[in-house]
């Protein structure tokens, strides 16, 4: 499967995501927009988020060097905010995705595309 189509027309190609990344559960990343990636440090701290949410609760959300504040936490979703810009961060069965959106999307907007995505992929087994 290419995955580089789901972060460049899926994703950023949407007009609502400015930065985006698909990682698998080992955290290898699969795709992902031009010089947009976690740090190993940061993917583990948001792996760990989707089990205890007081991980990223009380330490915030790092992503690409930028840290947000946690606003929303479970087992398969992550809301991050920092200013108007926002982080949106899904679990599915095999892949964690990570969207930026930045002032000119509305957070609802970014996650309706974000969850097309992630719904998409967990349909499919992954």
């Amino acid at each position: 499967m290419s995955w580089q189509p789901y972060v460049d027309s899926n994703l950023v190609g949407t007009g609502k995501i400015v930065k985006a990344a698909i990682y698998g559960l080992d955290g290898g990343q699969w795709a992902s927009s031009a010089g947009f990636a976690l740090s190993p440090e940061e993917f583990q701290n948001i792996k760990a988020g989707f089990d205890d949410a007081g991980v990223l609760q009380a330490n915030g959300i790092r992503a690409a060097g930028t840290k947000y504040l946690a606003l929303q936490v479970d087992s398969t979703h992550v809301h991050g905010k920092k200013g108007a810009d926002g982080v949106l961060i899904d679990k599915t069965n095999q892949t964690i995705i990570v969207a930026v959106y930045d002032e000119n999307t509305q957070p609802g907007e970014a996650n309706k595309v974000l969850g097309s995505v992630s719904d998409y992929l967990r349909g499919i087994g992954y």
